[in-house]
């Protein structure tokens, strides 16, 4: 197994490609530490995670809100003493240009998914350290490279994600810690439906985003915690700072 007797914490891994990656390492013989704002959703992924033989405890907070990271490592290194692996899959999207995103929204959005992923690196790059090395998996997206319309916030802070996931694998590559990113694509998850189900007519932009891919379909989140796998296991141990893209080809087309 590629993480036997690792500790994993994934966030936003309640449901889509951080369910699907909890699933994954469990697997793969990591215990796993589900964090989720949703309850229901984080301690039903831990019971089918223990039904299947595998370790898993859930935490349930939001990733945004500073204080909650660090009493949520407290609670995986009080359990299991360290934490080797950081997955940050927490984050949502919220449409809208920079002319109709109110101030809150903005902040929300930056919080879930940029605050959430440098909060929780903050949280458990001290422990990896402290161990002698660790992997950090960061979720960007492939609109940061490639720009997109009306989701101005979203594609901002997975922009940053990618300019932070450069600077801690540089920061922190003498410490053994690698960090990477996950440019997925347009993932069939509960977090894409939510997007076109903003439109007045979903069926439109769904298919015009299924056909922007080369592939011509959506990625699964089975395909994107593939990838996460990888990064977090040894098979990349030679590799920190990369932008690792999922996406049926949307970036090269």
């Amino acid at each position: 197994m590629k993480l036997d007797g690792r500790i994993a914490v994934i966030t936003g891994g309640g449901s889509g490609i951080g369910a699907a990656t909890a699933r994954l390492f469990a697997r793969e013989g990591a215990r796993v530490c589900v964090v989720d704002r949703d309850a229901d959703a984080a301690e039903a992924l831990v019971a089918e995670i223990g039904a299947a033989g595998g370790i898993a405890m859930a935490r349930v907070s939001d990733v945004g809100a500073p204080g909650t990271a660090e009493a949520d490592a407290a609670a995986v290194l009080a359990a299991w003493g360290r934490i080797d692996v950081l997955v940050c899959a927490a984050g949502f999207s919220s449409g809208g240009t920079v002319l109709s995103i109110t101030p809150d929204t903005w902040e929300a959005v930056l919080n879930a998914n940029l605050g959430g992923t440098w909060l929780w690196a903050r949280a458990a790059i001290p422990a990896m350290q402290k161990q002698g090395g660790g992997a950090i998996v960061t979720l960007a997206s492939q609109l940061a490279r490639a720009g997109g319309r009306n989701n101005a916030a979203y594609i901002a802070a997975k922009g940053a994600i990618l300019s932070l996931t450069k600077t801690m694998a540089l920061d922190f590559v003498a410490d053994g810690i690698r960090v990477n990113a996950i440019l997925p694509g347009a993932i069939d998850t509960p977090l894409l439906a939510r997007s076109f189900a903003r439109h007045p007519e979903p069926a439109t932009p769904r298919e015009a985003s299924r056909m922007r891919h080369p592939m011509a379909r959506f990625g699964r989140a089975e395909e994107v915690a593939e990838a996460a796998l990888y990064l977090a296991s040894d098979a990349a141990s030679f590799t920190t700072g990369i932008e690792l893209p999922v996406d049926g080809g949307w970036l090269a087309g």
